[in-house]
């Protein structure tokens, strides 16, 4: 099985490629958060890189971001085994998200420039024209690069730079949610009240629309884990 190169996108929007890691990273985390690859199966680098069709640097790394997500745990002279976290700490890491991506959006509300505020209204509409073609990959891909986009419009790299990082542990849970029925509509809708919060240069209103979004991802996560 190879990993697939990633497919043409629409309104001329270029998004930055992923790493081999990346790709197999998401594949495993997707296998982990569905139940394929149940809690305690041993992660067999040889194996994993025979299935995939690379060598063992790529799944060494994947297995690595894996373990930064809480998927997967490496114990001293045994194989990687995958791992869940409990369902406090889903829900810490789901409230530490909502609050860091919230202040995003308050400071993106008072500090985005015009060039940004336009980039911002570009990825909000390729990701309201992909809910016709029902694709939650790529619609997660572009999703992404519509927070990305807030993230840097807040003009404070620190702040960019942790929520990053929160995010790339929270990553496959959000990713997941997107299977759910109606899902990429729901998400639109809340992305425009952050949105227009932001054009508006209302503060306040960016954020808390932000923090209820995020913990609305957090329930659709939930409700998709329990229909699989």
């Amino acid at each position: 099985m190879s990993l697939l190169a990633p497919g043409p996108n629409t309104q001329g929007i270029v998004l930055p490629r992923k790493t081999l890691a990346e790709e197999l990273r998401l594949q495993l985390a997707d296998e982990i958060v569905s139940g394929a690859l149940a809690p305690g199966a041993a992660l067999d680098e040889t194996r994993i890189a025979k299935r995939f069709e690379v060598s063992r640097t790529p799944v060494r790394e994947a297995i690595r971001l894996l373990v930064a997500s809480g998927l997967v745990e490496v114990r001293a002279h045994r194989a990687a085994v995958v791992a869940q976290p409990s369902a406090d700490q889903l829900a810490g890491m789901f409230e530490v998200m909502a609050e860091l991506e919230a202040l995003c959006a308050g400071f993106a509300a008072e500090r985005m420039n015009s060039i940004e505020r336009r980039v911002l209204e570009d990825y909000h509409e390729e990701l309201r024209v992909m809910i016709q073609s029902g694709d939650p990959q790529r619609y997660h891909e572009v999703n992404e690069a519509f927070h990305n986009s807030i993230y840097t419009g807040a003009h404070n790299t620190y702040l960019a730079e942790i929520t990053l990082a929160t995010r790339s542990r929270v990553q496959p849970f959000r990713r997941a949610q997107f299977r759910n029925l109606g899902r990429l509509a729901k998400s639109h809708v809340e992305h425009d009240r952050v949105v227009q919060a932001i054009l508006r240069g209302e503060q306040g209103i960016a954020s808390s629309a932000m923090f209820a979004h995020i913990i609305t991802v957090r329930e659709e996560y939930e409700h998709y884990t329990e229909t699989i």
